[in-house]
């Protein structure tokens, strides 16, 4: 797979089009945020300089290193970034690329076919971004060296050795003036992504080692000079997949039951777009799994060709059915809903020149990927259709299956709102709703039972606050349509309370409250009732999470009396840091709360209501896919798998006995 040449990839290739100045004052904009997110957008941003080398044939070895000191060290065996002295910033190439914004191989000259980094601004951000940053290039038969800090060298590129190796290795520090939530990278975050690219990248091999516990073995700037053996024993993990979308649609649906036997997979370039390629299988699932990928990108907000392929899926699947008598009535399409149902699948488009909305690139914007997707997808998808009857049969069926429980939950719902409005139940009767009418300003506690309930409502601000009480434990919706779902009272009261309808007719426009905060026990019943909410809210309203609109209460756990100072701690540690081990009890009265109901008006207002004092944690999807396997595994069917992960995770748990 690997080209050595580095004919043609000089620092002429390199175009500059701006200044770095902008980064450090506005990074949301580079990044989307200085928070979690934006910290491990930062390894991606390096990660898809050396993936790009691999994508054009240049690379195919990739190390992503985590080390002591909040470093991370990615290395390549791609050309090197060029080091010769650029016509018009005067200064080496690498310097250029390093402290420009806008300078890369990727802007029409002659670095790159397909880019992820159609930007040019990554490697340079990243820099902007960090305290510490150190780029070693092998090329031309040297080992050269640059450090920066802040966005600014420390000194000029030198050669430090010779070299018969090639690839770039860049160690960076995130600055903690601009992460100020705090450094901390989790390796399997990283890891899911790794193996996701490894999937889109055929022949390519990527390694992520976890050497964070190996204080003193990368020397004393944690350097190692080449790629490969980092001479430490530490956590890794390696991806090489040569299946390609295949084989990521086989790993998607490892916990689910695929309809299918065959997968469904085409791989095609047409005009204007060097790679159209997808792939796809049918589960009995209700929910869909859609990734999205431009030159390599996941794009979690699809973009042009999601709905290329979205269209010609639904257009396919009634022509198929229409042709071969499926039992569909004539009248009756397939919307778009149906069609989707079930559904994994993969799309990746591979461009030469790729438009991104935004910087972090969530969403694919290039007109022309759109007919280009639904062009190549129709044809291939109607052929293996007829050449796969029963693979045919038992896709039809599962997407007529599917619009029939459209129909019947559509019918279900109406009822429910009609029903509401006839008897003046808009909202219902438990709820004691807020005197705003402010969505901007009110609040929705759902809590558990009517006795805290009772409780929330008297210690409640009743001009922002509403109460809403849960009866035990709501209906599970993992593998619950939404006719069986509108039959739960508890799930009634809930979208009645949202204001927001359900399904088809979903407009977050008409939310009422735009803090919806969930208040159950700290007990394993509690924990429960939780995830089964959140279950609903991901499944069925994804963009209140996704707007920020879902947070935890924070209730404390221990109330302490000491003298006449009352304390509340909210985790064991805090109260063992403060009191110690060997309280007096003598001297100190401790009470334990184990439910909401425990406390009294004045309790619940001061420590969990009050939004001067009290603590939120708000619910955001930081990886959907893996949010979607996890609530999968742990409400759906799959015994086996749920076991599992329970006892691979139960030393995570804190019991209260």
């Amino acid at each position: 797979m690997k080209k050595s040449s580095t004919k043609g990839y000089t620092a002429e290739a390199i175009t500059v089009l701006e200044g770095l100045e902008p980064v450090r004052k506005r990074p949301g904009m580079y990044i989307g945020t200085t928070g979690p997110d934006g910290l491990h957008h930062l390894v991606t941003e390096i990660f898809d300089n050396s993936r790009d080398e691999a994508m054009g044939g240049f690379a195919d070895d990739i190390e992503i290193v985590l080390l002591p000191g909040n470093r991370v060290r990615v290395a390549d065996n791609g050309r090197g970034i060029p080091i010769d002295i650029h016509k018009q910033s005067k200064v080496s190439a690498l310097e250029t690329i390093m402290t420009t914004l806008h300078a890369g191989g990727k802007f029409g000259g002659d670095g790159y076919v397909i880019s992820g980094g159609l930007h040019g601004v990554g490697a340079s951000v990243v820099n902007a971004l960090s305290i510490y940053l150190k780029v070693l290039v092998h090329r031309d038969g040297g080992l050269y060296i640059q450090e920066y800090s802040r966005g600014k060298r420390k000194a000029a590129v030198k050669k430090i050795s010779s070299s018969k190796l090639h690839g770039t290795i860049v160690i960076f520090e995130p600055d903690p003036e601009i992460f100020k939530e705090g450094i901390s990278f989790e390796v399997n975050r990283i890891v899911n992504h790794m193996r996701q690219q490894a999937y889109l990248v055929k022949g390519l091999r990527i390694r992520v080692i976890d050497a964070r516990g190996q204080v003193s073995s990368f020397g004393s700037d944690d350097e190692v000079f080449y790629l490969g053996d980092t001479g430490v024993e530490a956590p890794s993990q390696t991806f090489y997949f040569e299946g390609g979308l295949v084989s990521l649609v086989r790993f998607t649906n490892q916990s689910f039951n695929p309809i299918h036997k065959n997968i469904f997979s085409v791989e095609k370039k047409v005009e204007g777009i060097e790679s159209v390629e997808i792939a796809l299988q049918y589960t009995d699932d209700v929910s869909s799994r859609v990734l999205a990928f431009a030159n390599n990108i996941y794009n979690s907000e699809g973009g042009t060709h999601v709905t290329g392929f979205k269209t010609a899926l639904t257009r396919t699947l009634n022509t198929y059915a229409k042709n071969n008598n499926s039992g569909k009535n004539g009248e009756d399409s397939f919307t778009g809903d149906d069609a989707l149902e079930g559904l994994t699948a993969v799309i990746s488009v591979k461009m030469r020149e790729v438009q991104f909305e935004g910087q972090t690139k969530a969403k694919l914007g290039s007109m022309e990927a759109q007919g280009a997707v639904a062009t190549v997808f129709a044809e291939a998808f109607g052929s293996f259709l007829e050449e796969n009857p029963e693979d045919a049969r038992s896709i039809v069926n599962k997407v007529i299956l599917a619009m029939k429980a459209r129909k019947a939950a559509k019918a279900a719902k109406d009822s429910v709102l009609r029903k509401g409005a006839l008897e003046g139940m808009t909202l219902p009767g438990k709820l004691a709703d807020c005197q705003s009418s402010d969505p901007g300003e009110s609040e929705l506690f759902i809590v558990e039972g009517d006795s805290a309930g009772g409780t929330a409502k008297t210690g409640r601000d009743r001009r922002i606050q509403a109460i809403l009480p849960l009866r035990g434990k709501i209906l599970n919706i993992e593998r619950a349509r939404l006719d069986r779902m509108l039959g739960s009272e508890q799930i009634k009261n809930l979208v009645l309370a949202f204001g927001t309808a359900i399904g088809d007719t979903f407009d977050i426009s008409k939310l009422r409250y735009h803090k919806i905060i969930l208040a159950t026990d700290a007990d394993v019943d509690g924990a429960h009732i939780r995830t089964l909410i959140l279950t609903l809210l991901y499944r069925y309203f994804r963009p209140l999470i996704d707007h920020g609109y879902v947070y935890i209460a924070q209730p404390p756990l221990y109330k302490v009396k000491r003298g006449k100072e009352i304390l509340y701690f909210y985790t064991e540690e805090e109260k063992i840091k403060a009191l110690g081990k060997d309280v007096d009890q003598s001297q100190t009265a401790i009470q334990r709360y184990k439910g909401l109901g425990e406390m009294n008006a004045d309790e619940l207002w001061e420590t969990t209501m009050d939004p001067e004092a009290r603590i939120l944690k708000q619910v955001n999807i930081e990886d959907a896919i893996e949010a979607d396997k996890v609530f999968d595994m742990l409400m759906g069917d799959d015994v086996p798998a749920r076991k599992s992960f329970i006892q691979s995770n139960a030393r995570l748990a804190r019991l209260d006995i």
